[in-house]
């Protein structure tokens, strides 16, 4: 279901983003650069955290790392990774699949910088053999994500 949520979300939103469907798995950032002929830093990894009492996305470089630091000061918390149940809960979206599109219920989103380095970023698109090529601008202004530099 997750990854028809996202197919029907770029019909209704982005008609002109198709959906790729691998074979492979792209479920890592090394199996999803290889499946797409892209470097790991363009995979656009989208993590599920939680602040507090709140969950959230963040989408990041495939090989950029979470700085706690500029997270906390950014959010005023430590992230806490959102475990297998309360991502499959909160995005409808398997662990390997997760990505800002197609959720069931508005989660907020943020784009760190590190996207902001290319032209095209491949990010998950519900499934574990599913993803799409999008600009990063374009994906935050879909997903009314912020930007945010919390990234290391």
């Amino acid at each position: 279901m997750s990854l028809e949520s996202v197919r029907t979300y770029f019909q209704e939103h982005a008609p002109d983003i198709d959906v790729i469907v691998t074979d492979e798995s792209s479920a890592t950032v090394a199996l999803a650069a290889a499946a797409h002929g892209v470097e790991p830093a363009q995979i656009a990894k989208t993590i599920c955290l939680r602040v507090g009492e709140e969950t959230m996305l963040l989408v990041a470089s495939g090989t950029a790392r979470l700085s706690n630091r500029k997270f906390k000061d950014r959010f005023g918390g430590k992230p806490r990774m959102a475990d297998a149940g309360l991502v499959l809960a909160a995005t409808s979206h398997p662990p390997g699949g997760v990505c800002p599109f197609g959720l069931p219920a508005p989660l907020p989103v943020y784009c760190d910088v590190s996207l902001k380095a290319f032209e095209e970023v491949v990010p998950a698109a519900g499934a574990t053999n599913a993803a799409v090529r999008i600009a990063p601008r374009r994906m935050a202004g879909l997903t009314a994500a912020e930007w945010v530099d919390v990234c290391e």
